[in-house]
């Protein structure tokens, strides 16, 4: 049994080129270089210019926890939500990544074993590194905010945070990475 919507017959109509066999991409390939598109096209160009359109780069957020939970966890809902995300399980690895000059921002633990996380904050800074940090702790004490703050956290949440709070410090952090940059 033969296909006659695939097929044709080879007889020239009237004026016309014989028909060839079709297919979907043959329907799809139409002659678009007729005066009606030409005047179509010309149509939709005054109505509808183009215009170049540069697309930011997706951010590049630096997960440093020694708690393999919460790398899984953050890295998992930060990329659901379109971040590039490179995970740490300490300051040191962080610190000889090739990834430390990409970072848009860096959300960290504040105690960890080797480097606390505010000591990482001074050796950014003092590499002269402005990359915005988010801290995150499972101890939070007001002095240890203060001290965070003051060295120059964007913010500081105690786990287990919400992830509305994350996503609002991480917001204001790229933002200010921006305005940094952009002076």
């Amino acid at each position: 049994m033969r296909n006659k919507d695939l097929e044709s017959d080879s007889a020239s109509t009237e004026g016309r080129p014989a028909a060839r066999p079709t297919n979907l991409s043959m329907i799809l390939q139409f002659q678009r270089d007729g005066p009606f598109f030409q005047r179509a096209g010309d149509a939709l160009a005054s109505a509808f210019p183009l215009q170049e359109v540069v697309l930011p780069a997706p951010s590049v957020i630096s997960v440093i926890d020694d708690d393999a939970s919460v790398r899984v966890a953050t890295n998992n809902f930060l990329r659901s939500r379109g971040y590039i995300v490179r995970n740490f399980a300490s300051a040191e690895e962080f610190l000889g990544s090739p990834h430390l000059n990409e970072t848009s921002c860096v959300i960290a633990d504040v105690q960890m074993s080797a480097m606390s996380g505010l000591d990482l904050l001074t050796a950014m800074r003092a590499k002269g590194h402005g990359t915005p940090f988010i801290f995150i702790t499972a101890f939070p004490d007001e002095n240890l905010r203060a001290r965070a703050v003051n060295a120059g956290a964007i913010c500081f949440l105690a786990k287990p945070f919400v992830v509305s709070n994350l996503i609002k410090c991480l917001e204001t952090a790229l933002e200010a990475g921006r305005s940094k940059a952009g002076t």
